[in-house]
């Protein structure tokens, strides 16, 4: 027969391990809360959902700026994350994926359709050139980590496709995707003139 102490030890270690959270509930916390690296699982994983969800709505150059704008938003704001409240996150993310692809045309048709023909801008002048040169390489030595250079030589100024830039690469289309997705909010920081702290070099993917 046990005794009142043991029960007392078992009652508590009971009430322990209801009051801890289940595994489901602690991803979620560490996904509302923005954890770095819940947010690269989730986008490592769930790189393709989004693709499919996008791909029958935006075409071309489009589509990749459409997937990138997604997990953008997906890291900058609390309040998305929060709106997934559990369940399925395929399919809530293929909603939200989906929802701005749709935007994203709507908002294509209207430039479109109110665009007017007029004479474009001039040539940039040989000292703009310049002073966009400058501004790369400063953006380059100032706040691009090393192991990030060829994703931003092959993908921004070379213009490559994403399948190509990966293969002379030698990495993942995923990896090259999400250092892509870091290189521009450090670029769009960058040219906003926004403060930039020294980039996170380590477990950098």
């Amino acid at each position: 027969m046990m005794s009142p102490w043991g029960l007392r030890v078992n009652s508590t270690a009971r009430l322990a391990q209801a009051a801890s959270p289940s595994p489901d509930e602690e991803w979620l916390r560490r996904f509302h809360a923005g954890e770095s690296e819940t947010l690269e699982e989730c986008y490592r994983e769930h790189f393709a959902t989004v693709e499919r969800a996008i791909g029958s709505i935006v075409m071309g150059a489009d589509r990749e700026t459409a997937i990138h704008e997604v997990f953008a938003r997906l890291i900058a704001s609390e309040e998305l994350r929060r709106s997934f409240r559990g369940g399925s996150l395929v399919a809530w993310l293929a909603t939200v994926a989906r929802n701005h692809a749709i935007d994203l045309r709507r908002r294509s048709d209207r430039e479109a359709s109110a665009s007017v023909t007029e004479e474009g801008p001039p040539l940039d002048t040989w000292e703009q050139a310049a002073e966009a040169h400058m501004l790369i390489e400063r953006f380059r030595r100032e706040h691009l980590p090393p192991e990030w250079t060829g994703v931003f030589e092959l993908r921004f100024l070379a213009q490559l496709s994403q399948r190509e830039a990966a293969s002379r690469l030698r990495i993942r289309r995923t990896t090259l995707a999400y250092r892509e997705l870091r290189i521009r909010r450090l670029l769009t920081k960058f040219l906003l003139n926004d403060s930039l702290p020294p980039p996170t070099r380590k477990g950098a993917p």
